[in-house]
């Protein structure tokens, strides 16, 4: 990938099929305009090409790709995004077209991106554990890796064609082995944080700890959420892709019966002290609560490529070992029916859409009265809990809902 040292001006373009609708080619659109923009890139042009296939050569047409050169010299972009997975030779004739048909001035000017290129990049910015940066890395490695084919037609025709065939593909042999050697050294470290948190899990299995695991769109409000209900203030921004180390919290639900309780669900966990052989020990969670374990992880975007699932499948394993699911909507996205349909699709593929399931719709304070009882009944059968993380309402009903849960 291609390294910008400042906010890039980009230009954004999806290939779609003829029929797809207009809603929907929006949506996707607007969806990579939000990807760029958590980036800290700014759009200055968004494009559509229909076609019926993406061209086998340079996935846009030539016609197109020769606009976008145009634009690109009258915009000063110096980034192109192209909303899809690239083959690695289609993402090198691009750029060799680029190189061949822009002004001299302006041939090193635009970079070329797929929308893999893009959210690895957001990841690399978001990544905070060393558990996390490991995860982002070995997804740039197995994206990377067969651009090494591009790379070493590159340095074929740098180094002078046939007459130094050799020379390129030994380049490219190198470049190979020491990719490979890197995703081993990785998908080892990875393997002992799975072990550890693998143990962890087993731990809390042992004691009779119930676990949750928080799962949702990119955006839904998951980590406010998991803050509402356990009352801390952990890192929330407005943006895709805050959230993408596994966080653990405990959930304290105290039963109605007690005075102390009540007080405990208004403001928190209290301190207590618990008597035994070794004295008085002072713990913390309400008398007479039940303990659960809440886990907020990565969030789902459509069409999530299967080599970051992959990449983040340690993260995940709290998610498909969980006792159960709460998956958090915003309540106010117009996309609200397409982004349910998403997350059921990714939560089968990894196996978890039979675990008991609690639907949060949240946000419900940006709605109106009317549009409010609108959702309600249009997803009456989902039974969701409705809350606002920002306001608390409705955080007393969704507590109970969970204990009835597990």
């Amino acid at each position: 990938m291609n390294q910008l040292t400042r906010a890039p001006r980009a230009i954004l373009i999806d290939i779609i099929p003829p029929q797809l609708d207009k809603q929907t080619a929006e949506r996707r659109l607007l969806e990579l305009d939000a990807l760029t923009k958590t980036y800290g890139g700014i759009v200055v042009v968004k494009l559509f090409q229909k076609r019926s296939t993406p061209d086998y050569r340079t996935y846009i047409g030539s016609g197109k790709l020769n606009e976008i050169i145009q634009l690109a010299a009258q915009e000063k972009a110096e980034l192109l995004i192209i909303n899809n997975l690239l083959k690695p030779k289609q993402l090198f004739e691009i750029e060799e077209w680029i190189r061949k048909s822009s002004p001299k001035q302006n041939r090193s000017a635009l970079h070329v991106w797929d929308r893999v290129d893009l959210i690895l990049k957001i990841f690399d910015k978001h990544a905070k554990t060393a558990e996390a940066k490991l995860q982002i890395k070995l997804a740039a490695i197995r994206h990377m890796g067969p651009r090494i084919f591009g790379m070493g037609l590159e340095l074929m025709q740098q180094t002078g064609g046939i007459g130094t065939r050799g020379v390129g593909e030994t380049n490219t042999e190198i470049m190979r082995r020491h990719l490979a050697e890197q995703e081993r050294q990785v998908k080892r470290e990875l393997e002992r944080i799975a072990v550890s948190r693998a143990n962890h899990r087993k731990h809390r299995d042992r004691i009779g700890l119930k676990t949750v695991s928080i799962i949702g769109y990119t955006n839904a409000g998951k980590s406010s959420l998991l803050n509402a209900l356990t009352h801390k203030s952990a890192y929330v921004a407005n943006v895709l892709f805050s959230t993408l180390d596994t966080r653990v919290d405990k959930l304290y639900i105290p039963h109605e019966s007690s005075e102390s309780e009540r007080v405990t669900s208004e403001w928190g966990p209290q301190t207590r002290a618990v008597t035994s052989t070794h004295g008085v020990i002072p713990t913390t969670g309400p008398v007479h609560s039940q303990k659960i374990l809440l886990s907020d992880t990565i969030g789902f975007i459509q069409d999530l490529p299967p080599q970051l699932i992959d990449a983040f499948r340690s993260t995940l394993d709290e998610t498909i070992d969980a006792d159960a699911v709460l998956q958090i909507v915003d309540a106010s996205d117009p996309y609200l029916p397409q982004k349910l349909e998403e997350v059921e699709k990714i939560l089968h593929d990894l196996r978890v859409d039979e675990k008991p399931r609690l639907f949060v719709f949240n946000k419900i304070d940006a709605l109106s009265k009317k549009d409010a009882v609108s959702l309600k009944k249009k997803f009456r059968h989902l039974k969701p809990q409705f809350v606002s993380a920002l306001t608390k309402q409705g955080i007393p009903e969704l507590k109970k809902a969970i204990a009835k849960l597990i």
